[in-house]
């Protein structure tokens, strides 16, 4: 099989809620469809992929760099050894010919697109649900049925009061959710606890059950006076305090903070995960570790990262991948890791799971169709189909 053509848009996602840092009005992601020569049911099998959140669009890196190398290699240089479909890490190694080491943060962005839409495209060559696929190439074989995943809101908002935030709790926990999470950092201190005890409430005090984020805006000591004022809630984890590559405000928090931390959203390779584990304190016994597959260079360097972690004595469900998009559900599932975060509502239509799948006690099964299952969404799939129609 060889690749016709790549084609490549914009989506918005954008939304009126603000976390510690930024807002999301504007806030967009890049789209991309990879369509093979291999034709089923009259139509070809094309792949898709797209650029999570939190990050804006990449298109000129994909239209001038990526794109256009993939698009040149021989069709030998990228398949799979049995020649049936195109190899994900063989065109990763294509993308990234003549780049330079470093400087991550959009670069890396663009190839996770790609890399998506060609993991999407290689498990509907095989036939298989993307978890099953993976699972059989880079598990045991054997995927989790379903994924632990937490609901995360709490942004502020205009209009936005205690008792709008406890409504948007309440709605979660009725979704079936667990575990919620909110953003703080936003506020004054005193009113963040406020916000945080709330919450709270709704959770029946259960302080395991509610997860808290500031999106790295707190410097070291805003950082230990928050940890000081959360510590007695019993918190399920107190999320990137910090600069994300500020490893030294993290190790000091966690020889004073004694909950679970959690980071890594804004880490976009291997190097800085291995610094982050050999620098910033983390605790493998309670800490998770949040890379984003689709803003880190794709799955292929997730897998690399996975590797480096095992190596360092982590277990893959000390993993819960940041995103609340489907292409990390099943990652989570063909490599057991910790879970998914999910953002009811949010950041569509590309965000969120297939159509109709169903949170039950704080987990949600995996769809069956062939590769990540983005038919299956709707609002998002014609906006996928019409870049290649």
């Amino acid at each position: 099989m060889k690749i016709v053509s790549v084609h490549e848009g914009v989506v918005p996602i954008s939304s009126s809620i603000r976390n510690a840092l930024i807002d999301f009005s504007s806030m967009d992601c890049s789209i991309v469809a990879v369509v093979s020569d291999v034709v089923r049911a009259g139509e070809p099998v094309v792949g898709y992929g797209f650029t999570s959140n939190g990050r804006y669009s990449a298109g000129e890196i994909l239209r001038r760099r990526l794109l256009p190398r993939l698009l040149q290699a021989s069709p030998d240089d990228l398949l799979a050894d049995n020649g049936t479909f195109v190899d994900p890490a063989k065109a990763w190694d294509v993308m990234m010919r003549n780049e330079k080491p470093g400087g991550h943060g959009e670069r890396s962005v663009a190839v996770g697109a790609v890399d998506m839409a060609l993991f999407d495209l290689a498990a509907k060559i095989n036939e298989q649900p993307l978890h099953r696929f993976l699972s059989e190439r880079y598990g045991d074989g054997r995927p989790d049925e379903s994924v632990f995943v937490y609901a995360a809101g709490g942004y502020y908002a205009p209009g936005k009061g205690l008792r709008e935030l406890q409504d948007e709790m309440k709605g979660f926990l009725d979704l079936g959710y667990r575990v919620v999470k909110m953003k703080i950092g936003g506020a004054e201190l005193a009113e963040d606890l406020r916000r945080i005890e709330a919450v709270l409430d709704v959770l029946d005090g259960d302080g395991s059950r509610l997860a808290v984020d500031v999106n790295g805006r707190f410097d070291l000591e805003t950082a230990l006076d928050y940890g000081r004022a959360i510590e007695p809630y019993g918190l399920f984890w107190y999320e990137e305090p910090g600069d994300p590559l500020d490893y030294h405000l993290h190790a000091t928090l966690a020889e004073h903070y004694r909950g679970p931390l959690a980071t890594g959203e804004n880490l976009f390779s291997l190097p800085d995960a291995r610094n982050l584990v050999r620098y910033a304190g983390m605790r493998p016994d309670r800490d998770t570790i949040q890379v984003d597959p689709a803003l880190s260079y794709g799955l292929v360097e997730y897998l690399r990262i996975q590797d480096m972690l095992r190596q360092h004595g982590w277990d893959s469900r000390r993993c819960i991948p940041h995103g609340g998009h489907q292409f990390s559900l099943h990652i989570a599932a063909a490599l057991k890791l910790g879970g998914n975060e999910s953002y009811p509502g949010e950041f569509k239509p590309a965000g969120g799971f297939a159509d109709g799948a169903e949170v039950r006690d704080g987990y949600v099964g995996l769809t069956d169709l062939p590769g990540i299952g983005l038919e299956a969404k709707a609002e998002f799939y014609p906006v996928l189909r019409e870049l290649h129609s």
